[in-house]
């Protein structure tokens, strides 16, 4: 589970959105400092722009890079430490910018926030040496004795909230070393150079730090924690508020586990601090001592400002990780005896874990944070709680304040009351772990029942039970109008459960039927099903996707026109992009035959008469995917406008992938430069190719990044090899192609039932975009231009990856849509790849299916939210539903139907 991803879910009920969207129903707006509305001072321009409001006098010009001072606050002196920084640099004429309200100062300091940036209140951009030096002396005497968080990316001067780093002062991009766009740093020579950000203060090679910093620097190497009495092994797990490591009592030998907190750090939904936390679970389990279900509390220590909590180590494995190990789905036919085994386990953990729960709560405790990480399973098959951080007595009325997002209480649990309801998502989690699903819509939970209830054997009323303990009081939560100022969400994976309807939804006059965007019902949300239609039942599927697409526009923003991942606000332009933005939807909707998307299509024109300053220059992720989408639907003048700006750009900065990278590039510039019949984007395709081949002589394939797969692999390499061979007939690139191939085989191992996965080396990846069925695609290309015996056996065992029953996301890239569009594409001969093994993960595609204004729609990435785009959400699970019932043979760009196509799937009867 990626936690970052939680910080995106208040803004919108449905969607993942920008923090600072958040709605006012919350109170978030109720939330900003007065000085974020007060008047511009004269002499001074504003700029408002995600997180931060940056103020600057008109006439001041600062350098593009240098130390720059970072303030720190707590929510209780942010207010007060803000004026004080505001009068101060105003009266100077000092650049600077400040997070404008407490919510989003507490978003920044959450449990699961970005460690690097978090703490960062106000942010100073000193002119010169000189005048950092001057303004680092002034704030720290004016902000002596304030409280505030460490900022781990900086240096801290004392004890105070002042702290300083080298870096950017604007935004500069460049590429590192694994292809990723990063924020940078020229050298001295005036290469851009990624600019760390990381957990850890760093200084550049050719940086040296003022004198006056020397003092704090060896304070900060002072701290240490070699006096403490045990040896730190391992780190097990980090969050903003500290670690949790494996550790050993050097006294006695004996393995312990030690549990660090930050001050002021690590913020939950109620405000508490790590270090607040930590002391709440010291006190639970000193109350629970002496139970087999808990672990004991062996000591309690402070290093400097950090605290540590140490615990009896268990010995043993979280639950969640017996999904891989036990778990019969995983499997392409696990047969009745697997299932009725796996049944006897799961309902045997179960009622041990119930049991444990009760113990918990006759010692008069809640846990309040019962979920599949922090249950661990003995070896004896006994089980253990972990993590009591958010407990509390039982006699106390508190509510959740930290929660796994397939877990979370509705806002109306309380007390035991919470336990038993992470207790009843226990009980389908454990067969499905699709629960997070329950955090856009509880009544999922009978359709979850149902399909649990389908394929092992266990007993209709223990599914029953939990499904009544779900969607308790559902109706009454949905139709709330009112949301309670102490149910405000935060970043620590609390989610709401009230509907936001935004007012920049609504539908546009003058579309095509094909493409009118569906008007809202009125009143509170109906009570139709869950999932309005199956996915298999076409066209009707495709209309219900494409309805729910386009009731999802939000044509007045300029940032993105349809809700997608949060990778739309990583990147200049990621709203509009191929992956994750505009342009991969009004593809996938074109593709299907669901329609084109006009007024779609001009809201994209409009955004690329100028596109956005630092937008990348790929095809999944840039201006080139982009541009070849224009140039596909027909707005062929404004697609040669971006190639032209393609071209004045250097690309040798550029990693060498598919997603945005040299590889996509140059694919997209071949495929503009053929229905255009210009020459200069060929020309440039070619030097894309030498980019991705690392000189471009055969054999010498770039190894970059150790990463597999299509989009950031050897495959996607390949496949522009692939289609330049095919152009220009010059065998050489079919080697070359056979090298980037070789090199993603080589990354793959052999698992169970003889499926060929990526290995990541924690993990093993079947996925399209970064795991074997990606390979798999292209390998089926390069077999019908040359034979090979080892790919040719490498594909079947490719195949068997796209056997399983369950993938635990629907997305395209990284999900169940992915081996619909694989298995409807291939040409290996072998069993597996028939229409009965297309059905089955169109089957399993519907266990995720949810609904967005009564119509079909996806979750996206993490499962907390929907998505409409093509990597991650529903346009991607349209294109690969249309791939293979659709008459349109829809496919991703440049991967057409291999020649001869298979036949295509005959269309299941509804309900079949």
């Amino acid at each position: 589970m990626n936690k970052g991803y939680a910080v995106y879910c208040d803004a919108d009920p449905h969607f993942y959105d920008a923090p600072h969207r958040t709605s006012p129903r919350t109170g978030a707006s109720r939330s900003r400092y007065a000085l974020a509305a007060s008047p511009v001072p004269d002499g001074w321009q504003r700029h408002e722009s995600g997180d931060w409001l940056a103020l600057r006098p008109v006439d001041t010009d600062l350098p593009a890079q240098g130390w720059k001072i970072h303030v720190s606050a707590c929510l209780d002196n942010a207010e007060s430490v803000l004026d004080r920084v505001w009068r101060h640099c105003v009266t100077g004429r000092i650049a600077f910018k400040f997070v404008p309200s407490r919510y989003l100062l507490h978003q920044r300091n959450a449990k699961y926030a970005d460690r690097a940036g978090s703490g960062k209140f106000v942010t100073v951009y000193p002119a010169d040496e000189a005048e950092f030096e001057r303004l680092v002396g002034e704030l720290s005497g004016l902000l002596a004795g304030e409280p505030g968080p460490h900022i781990l990316s900086d240096l801290r001067i004392g004890e105070g909230p002042v702290h300083v780093r080298y870096g950017g002062f604007t935004r500069r991009d460049c590429y590192d070393a694994d292809g990723e766009l990063r924020p940078a740093v020229a050298r001295p020579d005036g290469v851009l150079v990624p600019d760390p950000r990381g957990p850890v203060f760093r200084v550049p090679d050719w940086v040296d730090p003022p004198a006056f910093l020397r003092p704090h620097l060896d304070a900060r190497s002072a701290v240490t924690v070699t006096d403490m009495p045990y040896t730190v092994e391992s780190a097990l797990h980090f969050s903003n508020g500290g670690g949790v490591y494996l550790a050993r009592d050097t006294r006695t030998g004996e393995q312990v586990v030690l549990k660090e907190a930050r001050p002021h750090a690590g913020l939950a939904a109620d405000g508490a601090d790590a270090v607040a936390r930590l002391h709440r679970e010291r006190r639970a389990l000193e109350q629970l001592s002496g139970l087999d279900c808990t672990p004991e509390v062996l000591d309690h220590l402070t290093v400097g400002e950090h605290h540590f909590l140490v615990l009896e180590h268990i010995d043993g494995k979280p639950l969640n990780t017996f999904f891989a190990r036990r778990h019969p789905l995983i499997e392409a036919d696990p047969g009745e005896r697997r299932l009725a085994e796996y049944t006897a386990w799961a309902l045997d953990v179960h009622a041990r874990v119930e049991r444990a729960v009760e113990d918990v709560h006759a010692r008069g405790v809640v846990f309040n944070d019962l979920h599949l990480f922090n249950i661990m399973i003995r070896d004896d098959d006994s089980v253990a709680l972990l993590d009591f951080e958010a407990a509390h007595r039982v006699d106390e009325p508190g509510r959740q304040t930290v929660a796994n997002p397939g877990f979370v209480a509705p806002s109306d649990r309380r007390g035991v009351a919470v336990d038993r309801y992470a207790l009843a998502c226990l009980r389908l989690a454990l067969f499905l772990p699709l629960t997070s699903l329950l955090a856009i819509d509880r009544r999922k939970a009978a359709h979850l029942a149902d399909v649990v209830a389908e394929h092992f054997p266990v007993d209709r009323a223990f599914l029953d039970a939990a499904v009544d303990e779900i969607t308790r009081s559902a109706e009454a939560a949905r139709d709330d109008e009112v949301t309670r100022d102490d149910e405000v969400t935060r970043s620590d994976e609390v989610v709401r459960d009230d509907e936001v309807t935004r007012d920049d939804r609504g539908s546009r006059a003058g579309a095509a039927p094909a493409t009118r965007r569906p008007s809202p019902p009125a009143g509170p949300r109906p009570a139709g099903p869950v999932a309005p239609v199956r996915p298999d039942d076409w066209p009707r599927s495709r209309d219900s996707m494409a309805g729910a697409i386009l009731a999802s526009a939000t044509p007045t923003r300029t940032d993105r026109l349809f809700p997608g991942d949060i990778a739309q606000f990583a990147t200049a332009g990621g709203g509009l992009s191929f992956a994750h933005g505009a342009a991969g939807v009004l593809y996938a909707l074109a593709e299907s035959g669901a329609g084109r998307d006009e007024d779609g299509e001009q809201w994209l024109l409009e955004r690329t008469k100028q596109p956005p300053s630092g937008m990348p220059l790929g095809f999944h992720d840039g201006l080139a995917g982009v541009a070849w989408t224009l140039e596909r639907l027909g707005h062929r003048d404004r697609a040669l406008d971006l190639t032209e700006l393609l071209l004045e750009q250097s690309f040798d900065h550029l990693g060498p992938d598919l997603h945005g990278g040299a590889a996509g590039l140059g694919l997209a510039l071949d495929s503009l430069a053929a229905t255009t019949g210009q020459s200069a984007p060929h020309s440039a395709a070619l030097r894309c190719a030498e980019l991705a081949a690392d000189g471009g002589s055969p054999g010498r394939v770039s190894r970059g990044r150790a990463r597999a797969g299509l989009l950031h692999g050897g495959a996607g390499r390949a496949l522009l090899f692939l289609r330049l061979f095919e152009r220009t007939r010059d065998s050489a690139f079919l080697d070359l192609a056979h090298d980037a191939l070789r090199q993603d085989l080589d990354r793959c191992v052999v698992g169970a039932g003889g499926a060929l996965q990526v290995d990541e080396g924690w993990r093993t990846m079947p996925y399209l975009g970064a795991g074997s069925v990606g390979i798999g695609m292209v390998l089926d290309d390069y077999l019908a231009h040359r034979p090979d015996e080892e790919f040719a056996r490498a594909r079947t065992e490719i195949v068997a990856a796209a056997q399983a029953m369950f993938y635990a996301q629907p997305g395209l890239y990284r999900g169940v849509a992915g081996m619909v569009l694989y298995l409807g594409r291939t040409t290996a001969a072998v069993p597996g790849t028939g229409p009965e093994a297309v059905r089955r993960q169109l089957d399993a595609l519907s266990w995720h299916a949810m609904s967005y204004r009564d119509r079909l729609a996806f979750p996206g990435e993490q499962m907390m939210r929907l998505s409409m785009d093509l990597s991650t959400g529903t346009a991607g699970c349209l294109l690969a539903v249309a791939s293979v019932l659709g008459d349109t043979r829809a496919t991703l760009p440049f991967l057409p139907p291999p020649r001869p196509a298979a036949a295509p799937l005959t269309r299941p009867h509804p309900g079949s």
